[in-house]
């Protein structure tokens, strides 16, 4: 019972992945905090979570890309709870379009969401886990942060700034005992392929690999207070990644038609 009684922040809470970490946690009896867009989705998980589970559960409105929201919110946050002992970055979308159908204003807010609203969330909490010298912030990235495929090319954009921004957090958060996780997973079966995949091809051509999103969530909890650098899933996923490092040329060339099935 390692998370008994922690306080567990989520973002990206109301759907997807974000919902079943709520759900993991509080079966591990830790203390959910979900914050996310929708409200009444919002309010019906907390009281399932309190039925079920039998543990308090926070909720809080919030578009983290709004900036003055997300210091309204975890300013309320820490009124009411004091202490956060896991952030856990998850809200995010993305959209897939070649470059020269690429939305100006999709764009911005890809990054206003995926990559400034999960930099915001992290200083307001960050500053507290130092001075407690105990914490842990999990970053849902990507698959897409480490191998960029045609279609993705903004969406791959925001979470290379993702793994980034983790990379030199992580070095940074050891010299004060708070521990930092990047989760790369490739496709899930979630409501994100109804933005980002509007045609549902990319869907239909990966469905039989994508993960589960109560898998998913799994891996991330099963970290959670622990000094793991980074979740990747699949593993056969990963092992692509690793080689398109060493030898992109050749992984680019052998994985053209996997590549394009968006």
């Amino acid at each position: 019972m390692r998370l008994e009684g922690k306080h567990i922040v989520i973002t990206g809470a109301s759907s997807g992945i974000g919902e079943q970490i709520a759900y993991e946690v509080a079966r591990q009896k830790a203390i959910p905090i979900l914050v996310a867009r929708n409200k009444e989705k919002l309010a019906n998980m907390a009281k399932q979570i309190e039925t079920a589970y039998h543990v308090s559960c926070r909720y809080y409105c919030l578009d983290v890309s709004d900036m003055a929201a997300v210091e309204t919110v975890f300013q309320q946050i820490f009124n009411d709870i004091k202490t956060i002992d896991v952030l856990v970055n998850n809200a995010g979308f993305g959209v897939f379009r070649n470059v020269e159908e690429i939305d100006l204003q999709e764009m911005k807010d890809m990054f206003e969401v995926n990559v400034f609203g999960l930099i915001a969330c992290t200083k307001m909490v960050y500053p507290h886990m130092i001075k407690r010298g105990s914490g842990h912030i999990i970053n849902i990235a990507s698959q897409a942060g480490k191998i960029a495929t045609p279609k993705s090319s903004v969406y791959s954009a925001t979470k290379h700034a993702v793994l980034g921004f983790t990379n030199s957090l992580r070095m940074e958060a050891a010299q004060h005992g708070v521990f930092v996780t990047t989760v790369n997973p490739g496709p899930i079966q979630t409501n994100f392929f109804t933005i980002a995949d509007a045609s549902g091809d990319y869907v239909k051509n990966v469905e039989r690999w994508m993960l589960s999103p109560e898998h998913v969530a799994r891996r991330v909890v099963e970290v959670m207070m622990t000094p793991t650098r980074e979740v990747n899933m699949p593993i056969w996923m990963n092992l692509g990644s690793k080689m398109y490092q060493l030898f992109p040329t050749l992984v680019e060339r052998l994985g053209k038609n996997a590549f394009f099935k968006k």
